[in-house]
């Protein structure tokens, strides 16, 4: 049986042995095009499961100085340190998005909801409508394909990831992504999630 919490040795592992599919070596398109067109720099901004965090890094080229992002494993976060010396230092947090206390006006989503076992995502939608401010928005991409059910990353469906979030959230957009990247492509829904 699966675990319900993969802790960070595992994900440290996956690091080490080069066992990071996810990792695009980008921003990527639909989340790069959201970013283009978000004027208010000042907005408070969370990137949980961030990895090699690239969002965060083109955030930042982008005047956007109040980016924070999470993992759970060191590894990735010392080498984004290492890579963008001039992003604040305090704004990059090692720990569990669970004991995340703080809230923000943006949370994005890239690849973390499908790493957490689907018994972990009610957790997350409650978690979410917390660390969220009043007008805040939990914006990103979500697969829209079954994927594994053993190991991360976990899929799911758009009835599905409506369903959940509906239970917290008032206004829940989720859409097919027009323009994912082409391994991608038809198989993720680009949400937009608020109070």
């Amino acid at each position: 049986m699966a675990p319900v919490h993969f802790e960070e040795d595992y994900w440290s592992n996956r690091y080490v042995n080069h066992q990071t599919q996810w990792d695009i070596g980008s921003v990527s398109t639909p989340l790069k095009e959201y970013f283009d067109q978000l004027a208010n720099k000042e907005l408070k901004i969370l990137i949980p499961g961030c990895g090699n965090a690239y969002e965060a890094a083109y955030l930042h080229d982008l005047g956007f100085k109040n980016v924070y992002i999470l993992d759970i494993s060191l590894l990735p976060l010392e080498e984004f340190k290492r890579k963008n010396p001039e992003f604040p230092y305090k704004h990059v947090i090692h720990g569990d998005f669970f004991l995340l206390d703080d809230t923000f006006d943006l949370i994005i989503e890239q690849t973390f909801f499908c790493a957490l076992h689907p018994s972990e995502r009610i957790k997350y939608a409650e978690k979410v409508k917390k660390l969220l401010s009043l007008n805040g928005k939990l914006v990103g991409l979500l697969f829209d394909d079954p994927l594994n059910d053993n190991h991360p990353p976990f899929g799911g469906s758009l009835e599905e990831y409506k369903s959940l979030f509906s239970k917290y959230f008032k206004n829940v957009s989720i859409e097919p992504c027009y323009n994912s990247i082409k391994p991608r492509d038809g198989r993720e829904l680009f949400i937009r999630i608020g109070h």
